[in-house]
């Protein structure tokens, strides 16, 4: 079985192209080294590849369920794989030393993430929805809140989840209903009921911090009046809080990830004679969704190195098939009784590995560069952490929805390169494309990310956001156009950057909020693809005038990427300029 992700080529984008060593100057990282570096990254490798990917169809094929005592049943298999990562001190990669971690970049501590994704998705969920949510409360909870929930977490015994939608309220989190009362002794009440929460119930450590938006009183109507709470499964005190599992969501993929319909003071527990699940108040009241957007922009990146890493697992997986399974002869071959060569020699397999690779290869490199300005955000000074912040800002929407699109593809080009084996559950490529079909869903669908994108993040601060976002693709393309070997593409990416800036002031010059925005995800589609586009011309500045498979497997996967894919921008930024009405227009009563 190949290995979920390439080692050499998290090598080349770490080292070679965006050269993380360097951030060993700043203080923060001055503790880690190249050797330091090297050691999580194989450490992640041995493990994933150890005792997470052979539990993958397991976890597929035998869900969790609900036991007779009312505990979720999971797979012994996947419990102590876990446990081998917690043992690890994994799941303390990016946390202050202070708070017991490793203070790794936040760069190679997604690259080791992204060994786990790849390796086994379900799995992975647990543990990585356990940091996004420490460290939100690491950054707006108090010292007791910190102590009390975020270092057990740190030290592997507390795990964690987000808690945002509801039956009735899935991207529009203004319409939630979960109220929170104030207590008499300074804690909270809550109740309501929360659905499809990832992780929400199971028995892999000694509690489970749940972070729950809420409206209390006097908050007003819409996402002003929420506020964000701490409502753990156990009381600090060790008493069962009203926190409650209605039932387990069937999914199509992800399968062993526990999927939850929770309720929040039904009864069912009851801690004090109050009604409610007791909660703890983050911050201050009616700021809880800004709050929780920490977790949540944390968590897209995320989203989008699981597609990523799913992608990579498919095509790296069809790229071992397509060598071996032999079938056919070359177009030009006329002699029947020649023998059949493997499927790796023929041009349209050719075509869907190129594909594939520039997909994953592509979205891989932007997940390390949105990575890599955490880091520069965090640690550099006041103008480096402004630019580093903007530029997050209007890359977070395409970081998450570009590679689960694309990398969704890359996994049904795969199933494709297999035949009918690859639409089998004994190959794993099926399983992957199920397992990644649900990244264009959650944490925000395409559409709410288009939305993001031209409705917000490269207009804001007048243009702000786009002007830095081209300037910073630009000075790719002035380095670029000093290379004779690569003036093509610079020209070409040229073009495409000059067409999105001058279509974006043309779609808001309609002066119509609704027409401007309708077709705003043809916009995200569009943009993500000239960034993708970047993305290979800074690989190809990198590899320079290296020589040897790897490095000729970059070119021919970035000339695919724009001669096959960025041409594609041209029809979606003239239906753009068109200001095309055909969805505005249509009527309900039609489809």
């Amino acid at each position: 079985m190949a290995e979920p992700l390439s080692r050499r080529d998290l090598e080349f984008l770490l080292y070679e192209w965006l050269d993380v060593v360097k951030l060993t100057e700043r203080r923060r990282f001055a503790e880690h080294s190249r050797e330091t570096f090297d050691a999580v990254l194989e450490l992640s490798a041995d493990i994933a590849t150890r005792r997470y990917a052979p539990h993958n169809a397991l976890g597929d094929a035998h869900e969790p369920y609900v036991g007779d005592d009312g505990t979720v049943v999971l797979p012994d298999e996947i419990t102590s794989g876990i446990n081998e990562f917690l043992k690890a001190g994994l799941v303390a990669g990016s946390f202050d030393e202070e708070l017991g971690g490793m203070a790794l970049p936040t760069v190679v501590n997604r690259a080791s993430a992204a060994w786990f994704q790849a390796a086994n998705a379900a799995m992975s969920s647990y543990t990585f929805l356990s940091v996004g949510n420490a460290n939100l409360i690491a950054e707006y909870g108090t010292p007791e809140q910190i102590d009390t929930w975020v270092r057990p977490i740190v030290e592997g015994r507390f795990f964690g989840t987000m808690c945002l939608s509801e039956p009735q309220a899935g991207s529009s989190l203004a319409d939630i209903t979960t109220k929170a009362i104030p207590a008499a002794d300074g804690t909270y009440r809550v109740t309501g009921t929360k659905m499809w929460i990832s992780a929400g119930d199971h028995e892999l450590g000694e509690n489970i911090v749940h972070l729950v938006l809420a409206k209390t009183p006097g908050g007003g109507p819409g996402v002003k009046g929420i506020s964000l709470f701490i409502v753990p499964k156990y009381l600090p005190d060790g008493t069962r809080n009203d926190v409650a599992l209605v039932g387990l969501n069937h999914k199509m993929g992800n399968r062993a990830t526990t999927n939850c319909l929770l309720n929040f003071g039904d009864g069912t527990h009851s801690p004090d004679p109050a009604p409610g699940a007791v909660a703890y108040l983050v911050g201050e009241e009616h700021k809880g969704l800004s709050y929780m957007f920490h977790m949540m922009n944390e968590a897209r990146i995320g989203v989008g190195f699981l597609a990523t890493s799913l992608g990579y697992a498919g095509y790296l997986a069809s790229l071992e098939y397509a060598k071996v399974r032999t079938q056919g002869r070359p177009v030009d071959q006329k002699d029947p009784t020649a023998k059949p060569v493997p499927i790796v020699e023929h041009a349209d397999v050719k075509r869907m590995l190129l594909a594939q690779k520039s997909y994953v290869e592509g979205s891989l490199a932007l997940g390390l560069y949105c990575s890599k300005l955490v880091d520069l955000q965090q640690t550099g000074d006041d103008a480096e952490q402004a630019r580093a912040g903007l530029l997050l800002d209007v890359l977070t929407p395409i970081a998450k929805s570009w590679p689960s699109q694309w990398c969704l593809e890359a996994n049904s080009l795969a199933i494709q390169v297999l035949g009918g084996y690859g639409y089998t559950r004994e190959f794993p490529v099926e399983q992957y494309y199920r397992d990644n079909r649900l990244n264009p869903i959650h944490e925000g669908a395409h559409g709410i990310h288009g939305l993001d994108l031209l409705g917000r993040k490269v207009v804001m601060r007048d243009g702000a956001g786009l002007t830095l976002l081209a300037e910073t693709i630009g000075d790719t393309i002035a380095r670029a156009e000093a290379d004779p070997a690569l003036a093509e593409y610079a020209a070409a990416l040229r073009t495409r950057l000059d067409t999105l800036v001058a279509t974006t002031v043309a779609v808001w010059s309609a002066g119509d909020v609704a027409v401007s925005l309708a077709n705003a995800t043809a916009y995200l589609e569009a943009t993500g693809h000239i960034v993708i586009a970047w993305m290979w011309l800074e690989q190809l500045l990198a590899v320079g005038t290296s020589t040897g498979d790897f490095y000729d497997g970059k070119r021919a996967a970035a000339q695919y990427f724009y001669r096959y894919e960025l041409p594609k921008t041209g029809p979606a930024f003239e239906l753009l300029t068109a200001l095309d009405r055909t969805t505005l227009d249509t009527d309900p009563a039609w489809l």
